[in-house]
């Protein structure tokens, strides 16, 4: 049985494509449904930072992300997992800069919250590849 930093991964290779090649920025656009936003972060020790977003429209005009989250790809491990969310209310992050985790609930919530969301943008027929 895969963990769900594992399930997480495969739905992103979906996603993406190829994990080692993700590209810098890229958009996906359904009709029906919010954009999907990528973006390359960074890169170090052998994992990959990337954000992900939903773009909705402000009556303002301005474009909100909501939610958007910075995941951590280990493709190497075949692994991934969330380490920020945020959407028009809040800010939430699971490690500190020191690298030790907030909080274990915050930690399985966050990943199941992400497991779910790349589900659904599979199911709307997202791709960034």
């Amino acid at each position: 049985m895969k963990t769900i930093y594992q399930r997480i991964f495969d739905k992103l290779e979906q996603l993406v494509g190829e994990v080692n090649e993700i590209p810098d920025a890229k958009m996906s656009q359904v009709p029906g449904f919010m954009d999907l936003s990528l973006d390359r972060l960074h890169a170090d020790g052998g994992a990959i930072v990337i954000a992900l977003s939903h773009y909705y429209k402000h009556p303002s005009g301005d474009m909100i992300p909501d939610p958007d989250m910075e995941i951590r790809v280990k493709p190497a491990e075949r692994t991934a997992e969330a380490l920020t969310y945020q959407d028009a209310y809040r800010y939430q992050f699971v490690y500190t800069g020191d690298g030790q985790c907030v909080s274990g609930r915050l930690r399985q919530d966050l990943n199941e919250f992400l497991d779910q969301w790349l589900s659904n943008c599979l199911a709307q027929g997202h791709r960034l590849h």
